[in-house]
């Protein structure tokens, strides 16, 4: 007997050898020859165990050959706690706890792939740690409506700058042998009826708005793993899609990971089979709905798939290629012994978040210059608004989180400037005093006596000799704000905060309301506060991060991902009426009428109607100033590119970063088109008085519109124009070309 390879802890062991080591085992050899020689081994019943689930958030190996389990672990933001093995329970372990890193939202606020890389990199090094070996993240869904609960853990309105921030992020989790699975693919654009929501989208608007971050995860950031979303397309569940996951993802894309399903998305076993899905993930008997435990050889690429290859209703092909995938994943990852060991809540991962967190942070007002703080012995703080007080890792979904530590705004605050200040902290409004989710609790108490009205009064009166105001609220991730399974009911405040930002500013001309929100929130006070900031949830750092930017230690650089627009009546989503947010048993059909014309490609057009705040908005503690945009050439061919440059010179009196922005438009198509579109974006930092040029390429690509009918992408001959922009209504400059 002769032991001929050790893989994971189990010893292989054969009683012929005088064999070489096999195939599958030999690291020397070509994934793909391992792949099939592996395949070629396994039993039918391996293969099935292989598909599907074994617990909540494995699947099973083939023990016989050492090919081990695949653990996967819900992100995007950090790693999630563990549960019991069939239920949702916490399982009580003492060292599972994680650094909670800024929501999506706030890493495509940095307009910056130094800090995707820096993200992804950090989280896959605390998931390979965890011996986790998919990420269930990064999610790239449009935000088309900013009711969508979860659009929090989403990259904004623009596939562009989704599509170039994803990239990075998949490629640093993957750089520790630890798969990225982006999600939800696709068409999950709001959580109200998300199981039974059919999207009538057309072809165009597919291709241009609502696929191309998937594609650059795909193709460009080499994505592991995708996992389909809940709803429907061409009334097909999306996690079983013979369009999304056959024709265009795996067909055109040439996709060759895993296609996993969202936990109890899948609903058919023949379409499962025959539609693209690799493995099945869920809860209960059919993934879905409640029955009983352990009942993983019930799924619909279980037992009901095996028994129809047994009675000769369907062969092995398919079942041959959704194993290849799966050993592959394998290989990748868990099978991979060079893949790093990872590292968990290490300091280098709260620096960071911090990082992450401060450059993400957008300066949406600061009139008079009211920001950065100038905090002088004896001065006077006063910080209001429960959310300076109220952990927000913990709620919101499956992205909630068990952290080792969460710095809160109000400590934050104090740390920074108590030395010299005096901080003083009331509640101003009660919105949501508990704190829990699956069994994770922050062991806040949170509760209050006093009544609303006394809660302002307290607060006026505190405010009425303090130096700064400081108002610390938003929205949190409790249902019906920005959490899973429930979209918001209204674009307000909730909690009566408005009264209490209004009461204030009554009293003070130095108040700052700073935002806590993973979506757009209206302002009806905006004109009577002078200093505003969109904070985002920002993880275990929070309340550092957004010291740093208050007292400028750190001088805000993010921007907008998305539009603030001043009524939910100026989104073209409820302009044309097809989002209700009214739950149904039924199956929905929601028509996309907006069709390309998301976000600022809407806002852009409006005459009569201009946004709160533009896509891409974010001001800065010092002023940039934009040069004249020069460009290489005045044609283009079919074959060739045009360059433009502009120069940024910082004329203030303090470093700071700038996100130069590059919008393409055609002035004349045979279809129609926005007035412009993101291809392009540079952030650069400057010292004082420091200046650089900035150099976009511009290529057909650019220029390009999807046409249906053709199913192809065209670049028709004739004028385009390319903006330079500080947000997108905001422009610097302009320049032209023909393509020939």
């Amino acid at each position: 007997m002769k032991i001929i390879g050790i893989v994971t802890g189990l010893f292989i062991v054969s009683a012929s050898l005088g064999a070489q080591t096999p195939v599958y085992l030999d690291e020397t050899k070509p994934i793909e020859d391992r792949v099939e020689d592996a395949l070629g081994r396994m039993t039918l019943e391996e293969k099935i165990a292989m598909i599907h689930a074994q617990s909540k958030f494995s699947s099973p190996g083939v023990q016989r050959l050492g090919i081990p389990e695949i653990w996967t672990t819900d992100g995007p933001h950090g790693i999630r706690a563990e549960v019991r093995w069939d239920e949702w329970v916490q399982a009580g372990w003492t060292n599972d706890s994680c650094v909670a890193f800024p929501a999506l939202t706030c890493l495509a606020a940095t307009w910056n792939e130094e800090m995707a890389a820096l993200y992804g990199k950090s989280i896959g090094e605390e998931a390979r740690y965890r011996e986790k070996d998919v990420l269930l993240g990064p999610g790239v869904n449009i935000y088309r409506t900013p009711l969508n609960g979860r659009n929090f853990e989403y990259m904004g309105e623009d596939p562009y700058l989704a599509g170039t921030m994803v990239v990075p992020y998949v490629r640093g989790v993957q750089s520790n042998g630890v798969a990225a699975c982006v999600k939800h693919y696709a068409l999950n654009n709001h959580e109200v009826n998300r199981h039974n929501t059919n999207v009538i989208v057309d072809d165009r608007t597919l291709y241009e708005i609502y696929l191309p971050a998937f594609k650059a995860a795909v193709q460009e950031g080499g994505a592991w793993a995708i996992m389909g979303s809940y709803n429907l397309y061409k009334d097909m569940h999306c996690c079983h899609n013979e369009y999304t996951l056959d024709r265009i993802l795996k067909g055109e894309w040439g996709f060759d990971g895993v296609v996993i399903s969202d936990w109890g998305g899948t609903h058919n076993t023949d379409q499962a089979i025959a539609n693209g899905l690799d493995m099945e993930f869920g809860t209960w008997t059919n993934g879905l709905h409640n029955g009983i435990t352990n009942s993983y050889d019930s799924y619909f690429l279980a037992g009901p798939y095996i028994e129809k290859i047994r009675k000769g209703e369907i062969g092995t092909e398919e079942l041959d290629e959704k194993v290849r995938r799966v050993l592959r994943l394998a290989y990748r990852t868990v099978m991979d012994r060079t893949r790093p060991l990872g590292s968990l809540c290490s300091e280098a991962h709260y620096a960071a978040a911090r990082k992450i967190a401060g450059e993400g942070i957008v300066l949406l007002k600061n009139d008079g210059g009211l920001l950065p703080m100038e905090i002088h012995d004896g001065s006077k703080i006063l910080v209001v608004g429960e959310n300076a007080i109220k952990m927000m890792t913990v709620g919101g979904g499956s992205s909630s989180l068990k952290v080792q530590r969460e710095i809160l705004p109000l400590d934050g605050i104090r740390e920074r400037f108590g030395d010299k200040a005096e901080i003083v902290y009331e509640r101003g409004y009660v919105g949501d005093v508990t704190g829990e989710y699956n069994g994770v609790t922050t062991g806040q108490d949170l509760s209050e006596s006093r009544s609303p009205e006394q809660l302002i009064a307290d607060a006026v009166e505190a405010a009425a000799d303090a130096d700064y105001v400081i108002f610390v609220g938003g929205l949190n991730k409790s249902d019906h704000q920005d959490c899973e399974d429930a979209d918001r009911t209204e674009l307000g405040l909730p909690y009566g905060q408005d009264d209490v930002i209004e009461a204030l500013a009554a009293v003070t001309d130095r108040l700052v309301v700073v935002n806590v929100s993973g979506n757009a929130v209206a302002m009806p006070w905006i004109d009577d506060v002078p200093a505003v900031l969109q904070a985002w949830y920002i993880g275990s750092e929070a309340g550092h991060a957004i010291a740093d930017v208050l007292s400028g230690d750190v001088n805000p650089s993010g921007k907008l991902p998305f539009t603030f627009p001043e009524r939910l009546e100026d989104v073209p989503a409820h302009i044309f009426g097809d989002y209700t947010g009214v739950a149904s048993r039924d199956t929905v059909d929601i028509e996309y009428k907006d069709g390309i014309y998301v976000g600022y490609r809407w806002t852009d057009m409006q005459k009569k109607t201009k946004p709160l705040f533009a896509f891409g908005h974010g001001l800065s503690y010092t002023e940039f100033e934009y040069g004249k945009p020069v460009i290489d050439r005045k044609e283009m061919t079919s074959d060739g590119t045009v360059t433009v440059s502009v120069r940024i010179a910082n004329t203030g009196d303090r470093e700071g970063k700038e996100t130069v922005q590059m919008y393409v438009g055609d002035r004349k198509s045979s279809l129609p088109r926005p007035l412009k579109e993101l291809k392009g974006f540079r952030k650069v930092s400057l010292a004082p008085g420091e200046s650089t040029v900035v150099t976009f390429t511009v290529d057909e690509d650019d220029l390009a519109f999807f046409d249906p009918d053709r199913h192809e992408w065209v670049a028709e001959p004739g004028v385009f124009d390319v903006y330079i922009a500080s947000a997108s209504d905001d422009v610097r400059g302009k320049v032209s070309f023909e393509l020939k």
